[in-house]
């Protein structure tokens, strides 16, 4: 009989912790899985985010450029490494190649779904504010989160409902490459982005952090 060989060394530590959860939030949106069985890839328009994940899968890597599309220019920061074992883990959770439009439910543990949630919300998520001129003094802001898959957005929001009672609402574009948006307005968005910014150590894109401390800080209020 021949022998096995020896088990593939993963180069990520699998344990989940809130750092762990929001890499995995990041994968969710912006990374990609090799059809290869082994190489994932993280690409952001964000050097901080690139640098974030690095750090939060603790890992030793270096930070790659590429174009998209017709430009030649390199205005993307990729993350690319082999590791057997974390590739079949985020399998196991949900994560699959080619998941744009068919990514469902993914296995994360209650205790860290905030930081999921958080790496979702810079990596395909926005945020934004404005006045409302139907209404004198009316300042208006919404967390939304993006997602090609209907079943992916559907299921962040029952779980976000299970978590903080708050239900959004979901748009979905009428173009022929269709997305949806799950959105939270004013009182709710509050109260969910109080919950992913639980505090000030947590893993979070700085510009997108001081872009909603702003707009409460117009409203006097804080995360």
């Amino acid at each position: 009989m021949r022998k096995r060989g020896p088990k593939p060394k993963g180069k990520v530590k699998i344990e989940w912790s809130p750092n762990f959860a929001y890499a995995i939030g990041l994968l969710a949106t912006d990374g990609n899985l090799s059809p290869d069985g082994r190489h994932i890839s993280f690409t952001s328009k964000d050097l901080e985010l690139a640098r974030l994940f690095i750090k939060c899968l603790g890992i030793k890597n270096t930070i790659g450029r590429k174009a998209s599309g017709a430009t030649k220019e390199k205005k993307y920061f990729v993350v690319q490494f082999g590791d057997v074992n974390f590739y079949r883990f985020l399998l196991n959770i949900g994560i699959t190649p080619r998941k744009s439009l068919i990514l469902g439910s993914v296995s994360i543990p209650d205790r860290y779904f905030a930081d999921f949630l958080r790496g979702c919300l810079d990596g395909d998520g926005t945020f934004y504010s404005y006045w409302d001129p139907r209404w004198k003094s009316s300042f208006m802001f919404y967390t939304v989160f993006i997602s090609a898959s209907r079943d992916h957005i559907f299921w962040l929001r029952r779980r976000i409902q299970d978590m903080l009672g708050i239900v959004g609402h979901v748009t979905t574009s009428r173009k022929k490459n269709s997305w949806y948006q799950l959105k939270y307005a004013k009182r709710e968005s509050l109260k969910l982005l109080r919950k992913l910014y639980y505090d000030n150590a947590v893993a979070c894109l700085t510009r997108k952090r001081e872009k909603i401390e702003k707009a409460l800080g117009i409203m006097g209020r804080k995360l």
